[in-house]
């Protein structure tokens, strides 16, 4: 008779003996498969979607502190008819702004002892009821050192069946904490809890960077997160290709920063030098007016005549060298088929046109200094010293640099996670209706292998070993998934920035979407992509941005039935004329999914002393029959499969293939 080991191959045996390091006993074995059913039998815990948020770090903020509403919406079901409306707003007023909001609350209130106990009796419901779909044991990661054991014990207390014996001990902590003097420090503490527990996971769809005014507070806000996840946008990977010190995509950074006034992000957010190229354009455009390169500015970012005129010099400095720099990429490159794109030698200076697809435009400006007709794409020796002190500046900015390495921490290209597939803009398509091919580093790719090569290439470009051929290849590429026709973070037939800048018929600065755009409507369509990326179509979904959805025009974020979520709507200023709105986020809890169309948000003054909350309009996408459990999740198949190992080394310890270690 063959022994029961030759029923297991030795690869089996030697994870189930590392699996037996771990729970040395029949019993830790069986205690954590408990333990993972029962966590696999919790509710679903809320994803938070957000993207295109574009520098405008105090809706971001809000937003983030409010969850979309969410708050707002358990203060109304637990509250409901025992507050009145003005009690519940200033309730989540504190919750989202808990230190400023005391300070005037204590300036107000007559009785200040029995407005905590009052207070703190109602933030410990509030706190209970967003930490029931979670363990113990997860409950008690999320709480601050100095106040965890309180706050356990009364969310135990506050939920318990006795709560009417035990009432006089809950109410002893609430007074044992008024009476030392903690009162403000507890309700700090809990008020984040709250805001912690209400959102079990956030994702940021793409596009942190440029216009707003804050992407760096964004960011370090991000670094202090518990549990979110990143798909890089066209800004974003403009951004990164910078800092792993592409000259092309600096120079993209700069123009588009001194286009939106926002040249302070680089300087006080970034330290990064910009006197060189101040200095160099007062010297070559001093008497230039550059009156058609004057920054777009928002109420955010005024500047006076003096800054506004240095601001459009700069811009122009660095445009002349950013269309230079990717000429020389362009001829570098010739498979990226972007030749049309080489535009300075079609400049015809005496006539003041150029040549674009056979027809002449006139130019409204012919002052081009440091362009020599004879070699245009060639830097002038004080352009090539501006761009040598910008690289080095931003390869040596630690906090750009902590906050790229970020992006690649928690970033990638794509995310398939709970039935959702998101990514920021595109999967090139053809006319037809399926993937196109696309030649990338001597290779035909489409769909999800494309995307795939694409996020391997954009790591290769900052950790990949430097002044080697696949380095210097992947960190040029960074610039063409800025602009290039077939890169799915772009998706367009050009970026006619020298023709919206430099030709005033408009025809010239037309683009058109790829044929991906043409089809998003499609359920067809949407449902080969949801199917090439292993999920079931009728019950997925895709999630992007990217385009801004122009919902004052009537459009909708809900395309394909509903198989596709585009939530650009707006979040960036400079977009909202356009929106009609302020953006759309997206909530999905264990009961379904809901979108969230925002009003401007007006100001953090104003959210705190008059409860001015963002005005958000809710929008239900898909309810469930039954609520989504832990099991249903990516998280939950994969603590099935742990589940299933525990259980054959339980068989294997039964039928004495194992020993038990203790």
């Amino acid at each position: 008779m063959s022994s029961i080991q030759d029923n297991y191959t030795t690869e089996e045996l030697r994870f189930l003996d590392l699996m037996a390091q771990k729970f040395p006993t029949i019993s830790d074995a069986a205690t954590e498969i408990v333990n993972l059913e029962a966590i696999m039998n919790l509710p679903k815990g809320t994803e938070h979607f957000l993207t295109d948020l574009h520098g405008e770090f105090k809706a971001f903020q809000h937003v983030l502190k409010n969850a979309s509403g969410v708050i707002r919406q358990k203060v109304e079901e637990i509250f409901g008819h025992t507050l009145r409306e003005a009690e519940k707003r200033e309730l989540c007023t504190l919750i989202y702004y808990p230190e400023e909001k005391l300070e005037l609350v204590k300036r107000q209130e007559k009785d200040i002892n029995d407005w905590y106990h009052i207070t703190m009796n109602q933030l410990v419901e509030v706190c209970r009821n967003v930490s029931t779909k979670y363990t113990r044991s997860k409950v008690k990661k999320a709480l601050p050192e100095d106040f965890a054991y309180v706050i356990q014990e009364l969310l135990h207390e506050s939920g318990s069946r006795d709560m009417v014996n035990k009432q006089d001990y809950f109410n002893a902590i609430l007074q044992s904490i008024i009476s030392v003097g903690a009162a403000d420090e507890f309700i700090a503490a809990i008020s984040h809890v709250i805001q912690r527990l209400t959102i079990d996971r956030l994702h940021i769809i793409g596009d942190i960077f440029d216009r707003g005014p804050g992407p760096h507070i964004i960011l370090d806000t991000l670094l202090k997160y518990h549990n979110f996840d990143i798909q890089w946008g066209n800004h974003d990977i403009l951004w990164m290709g910078a800092a792993a010190g592409n000259s092309a995509s600096i120079a993209n950074v700069l123009r588009i920063s001194a286009r939106y006034a926002n040249l302070d992000v680089l300087e006080n957010g970034y330290g990064i030098n910009l006197l060189p190229l101040a200095r160099f354009a007062m010297e070559t455009y001093g008497e230039d007016p550059c009156k058609k390169l004057y920054p777009r500015m928002l109420q955010s970012n005024r500047l006076d005549e003096r800054d506004a005129r240095l601001t459009a010099q700069m811009h122009k400095a660095i445009a002349v060298i950013q269309f230079k720099l990717e000429g020389q990429l362009i001829e570098k490159h010739p498979e990226y088929e972007m030749e049309k794109r080489r535009l300075l030698h079609r400049m015809d200076f005496e006539r003041g046109e150029i040549e674009l697809d056979g027809k002449r435009y006139k130019l409204n400006d012919v002052n081009f200094p440091t362009v020599d007709p004879a070699n245009p794409y060639e830097l002038s020796a004080d352009e090539q010293e501006v761009m040598q002190q910008l690289r080095m500046s931003f390869r040596n900015s630690e906090k750009l640099q902590k906050h790229i390495r970020l992006l690649y921490n928690k970033g990638s290209l794509y995310l398939v996670l709970n039935s959702n597939l998101m990514y920021h803009a595109s999967i090139p398509m053809t006319a037809q209706g399926g993937f196109k091919p696309v030649k990338i580093c001597g290779k035909v790719l489409s769909g999800r292998d494309l995307l795939d090569k694409v996020d391997r290439l954009a790591r290769e470009a900052y950790f990949g070993e430097k002044d080697t051929e696949t380095h210097d290849q992947a960190l040029d590429y960074m610039w063409y998934l800025w602009c290039g026709t077939d890169s799915p973070l772009f998706d367009k037939d050009k970026m006619a920035t020298f023709e919206n800048y430099f030709i005033d018929d408009k025809e010239a600065g037309k683009e058109h979407k790829g044929f991906y755009y043409h089809h998003m409507e499609d359920p067809q369509a949407c449902a080969m992509i949801l199917s090439s990326f292993g999920l079931e179509p009728s019950a997925s979904h895709i999630i992007s941005g990217h385009i801004p959805v122009k919902s004052g025009k009537g459009e909708s974020p809900i395309k394909a039935g509903g198989r596709l979520l585009m939530i650009d709507g707006g979040f960036s200023k400079a977009y909202q004329a356009q929106t009609g709105i302020a953006g759309y986020t997206l909530i999905y809890n264990s009961h379904g999914l809901q979108l969230v169309q925002h009003q401007p948000f007006e100001s953090r003054r104003k959210a705190i002393e008059e409860g001015r909350d963002i005005i958000s309009t809710k929008f239900v996408v898909e309810t469930l029959l039954s609520r989504i459990t832990v099991r249903d999740t990516t998280c939950g198949k994969e603590l099935q499969r742990q589940v299933d190992e525990l259980k054959r080394l339980l068989v294997a310890y039964r039928s004495g293939v194992i020993k038990e270690r203790k």
